[in-house]
């Protein structure tokens, strides 16, 4: 019986039982990832105290008191991760082409697919940021590995998990079985589990989207926020609040623990993009989990597990959380609208414009 007692390695262990010919790859490949979440948890909790220790011991190197943060995460990420022998090969955000794993390093079945530090921007306001991850099976045999292993949509994902850096440092995980929450315990330095079987609920009256960006959304989205800040007085008969952090971990953390929409949406700022967030090391892994807890993940017009990539980089349009909000997204993007959306609150005196 998992309890609040289990631990992270425990939890593991159970869920290997239920498969009695899984070879414990995986459980150890996760193992590794939480080590270096754990590292990074605890760089990003020094803060600017991390600087001022590297002068104290008499650092002289610009890089160990100046490094952006997030490349010092992928580092973590790519060295906890690539002696072991459990994977093929890494991509990362913070990457232009995928790692290998060094030759004299055994060759693993799974890629592993990271944004080490997501939310970045906003470490220095101590707002909370995270690490994404996903897994996926890497082609089996002699095979020479190419970018287009990874080009897998993000049904087949093995697993999805985030880190979530704030108040408490919790690991978030998905292995198709329903979503599962570990918190740190900082002095034994080991996950217990303290949020098994997370749902979302199915009724919300919140929603995040990045309103400065209005100018820009199409029909769609402007048609359902201006419903959402009609509140009561609009047809959706109730009132919404309106959230915005500017961190995807955070935001879907939140979606996940107290239910909600988050829409960053396809816009016309970038017409030749499909979207703003990366699809393979953002959108696939936290859709995962979103939709392994009940709620739904979608493109705006799809749902989004289906899209099959074609760029280690590539961008996407991405609306998740409650079901019932996200069906409204897409069913309005289902209807025709012109160019214009006639909505007082986006008209010419409008509330952003």
């Amino acid at each position: 019986m998992q309890t609040a007692e289990t631990t992270f390695t425990e939890f593991l262990i159970a869920e290997r039982r239920r498969y009695p010919d899984a070879s414990g790859t995986l459980n150890a490949l996760l193992l590794d990832v939480a080590l270096a979440c754990k590292s990074i948890s605890k760089r990003v909790a020094t803060g600017a105290l991390g600087e001022s220790s590297a002068n104290i011991r008499g650092a002289t190197s610009a890089n160990l008191v100046d490094e952006k943060l997030d490349i010092v995460a992928n580092r973590i990420f790519l060295r906890a991760n690539e002696w072991s022998g459990h994977l093929a090969a890494m991509a990362s955000k913070e990457m232009d082409e995928w790692h290998a794993i060094p030759a004299e390093q055994p060759r693993g079945k799974y890629l592993l697919i990271f944004n080490a530090l997501d939310g970045s921007s906003n470490i220095d306001v101590n707002v909370s940021v995270g690490s994404i991850f996903s897994i996926l099976r890497a082609p089996q045999g002699s095979k020479e590995l190419s970018t287009e292993d990874f080009f897998q949509s993000g049904h087949q994902q093995v697993c999805a998990g985030y880190a979530i850096y704030g108040p408490s440092t919790m690991l978030v995980l998905t292995v198709g079985t329903g979503v599962y929450g570990f918190t740190l315990d900082q002095q034994l330095g080991e996950f217990f589990l303290t949020h098994p079987a997370m749902r979302l609920q199915e009724d919300t009256q919140e929603f995040a989207i990045n309103a400065s960006n209005s100018r820009f959304w199409e029909p769609a989205v402007k048609r359902y926020v201006d419903e959402c800040l009609a509140g009561t007085t609009g047809p959706r008969d109730k009132d919404f609040n309106m959230r915005w952090v500017a961190s995807l971990v955070a935001e879907a953390h939140r979606v996940l623990v107290r239910g909600g929409v988050f829409l960053y949406p396809r816009d016309t700022k970038e017409p030749d993009r499909a979207g703003r967030l990366r699809l393979l090391y953002e959108a696939n892994p936290i859709a995962f989990i979103i939709e392994q807890a009940g709620g739904m993940a979608s493109t705006g017009r799809g749902r989004l597990l289906d899209v099959v990539p074609d760029d280690l980089h590539q961008r996407i349009g991405f609306v998740f959380g409650s079901r019932e909000e996200v069906q409204v997204v897409e069913s309005y993007h289902e209807q025709e609208y012109g160019d214009e959306f006639d909505a007082p609150l986006f008209g010419g005196r409008g509330l952003f414009r």
